[in-house]
């Protein structure tokens, strides 16, 4: 009995130092908006221009690359059917190669969205506490889902984007989803309110012509070798604070 009892005792403090909770870094207050933009790649709506630009500048994946290959930053803004987002992405060479959306669709340019609805961290690589989506240039969105396959996540980003010489802006809609979903549910996404706090990070995946991606650009900084965490863990991501 008594070796059981330290038995147990052991195995409960190695379980409590193993779990980890998310820190609140990279935190942005994020503003309310009235009315939402037509999302169509042209930023003409007036409040874009107040709201602050974010650098899309942490380099996860990839060698060092000059500031005429590539340079992002996006702006961010709320409603309470989701996060509204608007990225300038100066890029010199836009490649898409992948004929199966479903299959590599990581080696392609894309816009990644990483977001944590209740801001609680932890993995998530094949479940929904929290979604790593991959907006393509086609406008499909795909995630990895609890089968560990591929799927299509269309309705829960609505995208556009134009190109203007080396520069494409895009527009988002981000539906902030529980972790309750799954891809064979009814779950809504859930309505945000002034004080909601949502773990959120965005990439930019860029491919010059390559076989393979060959950079991953991060709006957050990840400390340690291996930044390329966001795809599994979301205690790398920032917090999200809604104001109104």
């Amino acid at each position: 009995m008594k070796w059981t009892l330290i038995l147990i005792v052991l195995v409960s403090l190695l379980s409590c130092s193993d779990i980890e909770k998310k820190k609140d870094t990279h935190i942005t207050t994020v503003t309310y908006i009235e009315d939402a933009p037509k999302l169509d790649g042209r930023p003409i709506e007036n409040f874009w221009n107040t709201l602050e630009w974010y650098p899309i500048d942490q380099n996860w994946i990839g060698g060092p690359f000059e500031h005429t290959d590539f340079n992002g930053k996006y702006r961010i803004a709320w409603k309470e059917q989701g996060l509204y987002l608007l990225l300038e992405i100066v890029d010199d060479s836009i490649y898409k190669q992948a004929k199966d959306p479903l299959k590599l669709w990581w080696n392609d340019d894309s816009v990644l969205v990483y977001v944590d609805q209740d801001n609680s961290g932890g993995l998530h690589r094949f479940n929904s506490n929290a979604f790593t989506y991959h907006v393509a240039l086609d406008g499909n969105v795909v995630d990895l889902a609890e089968d560990k396959e591929a799927h299509f996540f269309n309705d829960h980003i609505i995208s556009a984007h134009i190109t203007e010489g080396n520069t494409t802006y895009w527009e988002l809609l981000v539906k902030v989803y529980p972790d309750t979903y799954t891809t064979s549910s009814n779950v809504e996404p859930a309505v945000l309110k002034k004080g909601d706090k949502i773990g959120f990070a965005l990439a930019y995946g860029d491919n010059d012509q390559s076989e393979k991606r060959e950079n991953l650009i991060g709006s957050v900084f990840i400390p340690g070798e291996d930044k390329n965490q966001g795809w599994i863990n979301a205690n790398s991501f920032g917090t999200l604070i809604l104001d109104k």
